[in-house]
């Protein structure tokens, strides 16, 4: 039997109304899985846990199990609301007025998730036996740790032996109106802590210290101040931020025995993790050379650079949405990071939701007009992908 359709807003309201704080499931996945299921997908329930971490509920849904498989990747988890006193309407309310809908997650991403539902569920509507498979990829922990979600997800399919040939992220890419860009890769990420020791002391005796403040503000100086490239054709240069500086001292008369600061990276495609990690060492070893600096560099982070080269995935995006919006969409690569970080190991990946200008903000908002033609631009893109098989 055909799928029968859903509405998108309603959907959308209904998402919001379920209280899905990482790493709280809230009802949304059930829901989702409770509307997949009636309109034939194979839904699968996993929960996935590791030591120091909370559980995290998952949601893999398929249609069909043959051909090409073209997956939505998405998440239910919100951000919490904040001072619920500063919302002009309550954030898991789904109010809407004047043509906007509020709500903890309507941009990012419930009302993107219930796009792509509605979209597949009017395509298969339309043609019930469709070339090819479609699936829901959507987690619980995008905006926690991101370690019990998509990763593990994507573990168990490969375990299943289950392929995905595409994917389609619904991340909120947009800046200022729907159809401005599409995002085909994004940019590596890696936190930094740099230690520098030295030897505790009295401040008027500073020949029987080292003082470790002066040595960290002088490899903070070499690391922020190099050029690490000039970018390239997709991706802006690389650029380092120091975001913490700390020295574990009050006694404003004692030499800290310690020097602490921490610092992001985000690089393009000319380098990779290993690549990035020694770029830092060496800057830190000329910052330190014949100064007797003692130092240690540790890192962390999951995300290394990826791009989707431009192909028949993003031209069929690109080509849906100026169908819908009038617009050509730019390719761009800049932003966060997203899950797109751990699909890319698996299958093309690109990235195409709502506009971002309200997300984790005090009333989160989405026009409901942008919400019809987001499920316009997803079903376009859903029988343009599979056409072409």
């Amino acid at each position: 039997m055909p799928a029968t359709p859903v509405d998108p807003v309603g959907l959308t309201q209904a998402l919001i109304r379920c209280e899905s704080v990482t790493p709280v499931e809230g009802g949304a996945l059930t829901l989702l899985e409770g509307v997949l299921t009636a309109a034939g997908f194979a839904c699968h329930r996993m929960t996935f846990t590791e030591p120091g971490t909370p559980d995290v509920q998952n949601l893999y849904a398929r249609f069909g199990n043959h051909g090409r498989n073209l997956c939505f990747a998405g998440h239910t988890d919100v951000v919490p609301v904040g001072d619920a006193k500063s919302w002009t309407h309550p954030p898991f309310g789904a109010e809407i007025r004047d043509g906007i809908l509020y709500g903890r997650g309507a941009v990012d991403m419930k009302g993107g998730v219930a796009c792509f539902v509605a979209a597949a569920l009017r395509y298969l509507a339309a043609d019930a036996k469709p070339v090819g498979s479609l699936s829901f990829l959507i987690t619980g922990d995008e905006e926690g740790p991101s370690i019990n979600g998509t990763m593990k997800v994507l573990d168990w399919l490969k375990a299943r032996d289950e392929r995905l040939d595409a994917c389609l992220v619904g991340e909120p890419s947009n800046p200022e109106a729907l159809g401005d860009e599409i995002k085909i890769g994004r940019r590596g990420s890696v936190v930094c802590e740099l230690i520098v020791h030295g030897k505790q002391g009295h401040a008027a005796y500073p020949q029987k210290a080292d003082n470790p403040v002066p040595k960290l503000a002088r490899l903070i100086d070499r690391l922020s101040t190099q050029t690490i490239d000039t970018g390239t054709a997709h991706f802006q240069p690389s650029n380092l931020q120091v975001t913490v500086i700390d020295v574990p001292n009050t006694a404003s008369n004692v030499i800290p025995a310690e020097a602490r600061a921490v610092f992001n990276i985000r690089y393009n495609d000319i380098w990779n993790r290993p690549r990035i990690e020694e770029w830092v060492r060496l800057q830190c070893d000329a910052a330190a050379n014949g100064r007797d600096i003692r130092y240690d560099v540790r890192f962390s982070g999951t995300g290394d650079v990826f791009l989707t080269e431009p192909g028949r995935l993003v031209t069929t995006l690109v080509e849906s949405v100026r169908a819908v919006t009038g617009r050509t969409p730019q390719l761009t690569t800049g932003g966060g990071t997203s899950d797109a970080r751990f699909i890319k190991d698996h299958c093309p990946v690109i990235e195409f939701g709502l506009v971002n200008r309200t997300i984790h903000q005090v009333d989160e908002q989405v026009p409901v007009a942008d919400l019809e033609q987001l499920t316009d631009i997803y079903h376009r893109f859903i029988a343009g992908y599979f056409a072409a098989a």
